[in-house]
């Protein structure tokens, strides 16, 4: 029997999960609507001035609603959801199989950096050329040759000859000077500056391979007493022009050996500190002059026989110490030089001290041997003993030096 009325039509089947699926999709439809709708209001620009949501109980005041407080906890939780933008990867530059890869340009350098570059190598060679310069003007002139044949040849002077040799090495170092070095070389008769003098021209002579650039000078010998003091002012400045020019020529440094100093008259001094001046032409400043010079002699013994006690900076073979006092003798003898000529202002003072008994027995077998002798020791110290001799403090300094050594040789 059919209970169904007149006129319907019979349903089609439903599936057994369609009354489920409907509603979940109408529920996902609807969140996601409100998703986008609370996304447009956060992007809005007007958002912020929209009515806050009101998260406290409200309370009557004075017959009117309590103002609503905005905070931003709201906000702060719809901007943690906001999704994150995903960075985009760079792609990697494909090249094609046939065309040519270049590196990127550099940036422009400017033209400066390459001057400054060459300014430097410039400034670097040329430092590196003057120390080379230095050690071969220096080894032209074999100071240490010098220094062995003076120790060798001079007896008892030990601290003099150091101090010559330092003078020279330290003003051979360059070619070129601002002003001439001048060696004053002063002690008593017989002490050896006349013979340290002729070691220095004969050595000069040979290095410099020239003997006109080496100039030796007696007072006595080229200015007697006789002779007029211009006429010997003249011929001196003229011999030393001509040296100096020839050695300007050459490119080397002259020696001029002045011996006999004491002798000279003042206009003679006046001359030679003259040539010393700084305003002179460059050909005189690349110069070594040499003074001997008995003057001061009594200074010198003076100070040898009051401190002969003491330990003196020169000893018995050029030991001891003290060069206070060798600095305390070069002071006391500049200032009395200096109030004879003004010229021993600008000299480096050399003192030659009194030889004692053992340097004089030295210079009698030394000459000795030159003279064709054999240098009998016992023999040597009888002809010392005929010398005369200041005694003091147990020690024995000839007067006379070395000066009879010659004469007493040639009696034997």
């Amino acid at each position: 029997m059919d209970h169904s009325q007149p006129g319907s039509t019979p349903s089609a089947p439903r599936a057994p999960g369609a009354c489920v699926i409907a509603p979940v999709r109408a529920a996902l439809r609807l969140r996601r609507r409100v998703c986008l709708l609370r996304k447009r209001r956060l992007l809005l620009p007007g958002a912020g001035s929209t009515a806050p949501a009101d998260t406290g109980p409200r309370t009557p005041l004075a017959g009117k609603d309590q103002p609503r407080i905005f905070t931003f906890d709201g906000a702060t939780q719809l901007a943690s959801r906001a999704p994150r933008k995903r960075r985009r990867r760079s792609r990697i530059v494909l090249y094609p199989e046939s065309s040519r890869k270049y590196l990127p340009r550099p940036e422009r350098r400017s033209r400066a950096q390459h001057c400054l570059l060459l300014l430097v190598a410039i400034v670097g060679f040329q430092v590196l050329n003057a120390i080379e310069n230095l050690d071969d003007n220096a080894l032209r002139y074999d100071l240490d040759g010098l220094e062995k044949a003076l120790q060798r040849a001079v007896f008892g002077q030990p601290a003099a000859v150091g101090r010559i040799v330092t003078l020279l090495r330290d003003y051979l170092a360059t070619h070129v000077h601002s002003r001439p070095l001048l060696l004053a070389l002063h002690g008593p008769s017989g002490v050896g500056k006349s013979h340290v003098g002729r070691l220095l021209a004969r050595h000069f002579r040979a290095v410099l391979e020239d003997s006109s650039l080496v100039l030796q000078y007696h007072a006595r010998h080229h200015c007697p007493e006789p002779r007029a003091a211009q006429a010997c002012r003249e011929e001196l400045a003229w011999l030393v022009a001509d040296v100096v020019a020839r050695a300007e020529a050459e490119e080397k440094t002259p020696l001029l050996v002045l011996d006999e100093v004491e002798t000279m008259p003042p206009a003679l001094l006046d001359e030679v500190h003259g040539l010393l001046q700084p305003q002179r032409s460059h050909q005189f400043h690349s110069a070594i002059y040499v003074l001997l010079s008995r003057a001061g002699g009594g200074e010198v013994t003076r100070f040898v026989l009051q401190n002969a006690s003491r330990v003196l900076p020169w000893g018995p073979g050029g030991e001891g110490g003290g060069a206070w006092a060798e600095e305390e003798l070069r002071a006391s003898l500049q200032a009395l030089l200096v109030r004879e000529h003004p010229l021993w202002k600008v000299a480096a003072i050399v003192p030659f001290l009194l030889l004692e008994k053992w340097d004089v027995v030295s210079c009698f077998r030394e000459e000795m041997a030159g003279e064709g002798f054999f240098p009998e020791q016992a023999q040597a110290e009888r002809l010392a003993a005929q010398l005369s001799y200041y005694r003091v403090s147990g020690r024995e300094y000839a007067v006379t030096g070395c000066k009879p050594v010659v004469a007493q040789v040639n009696l034997l």
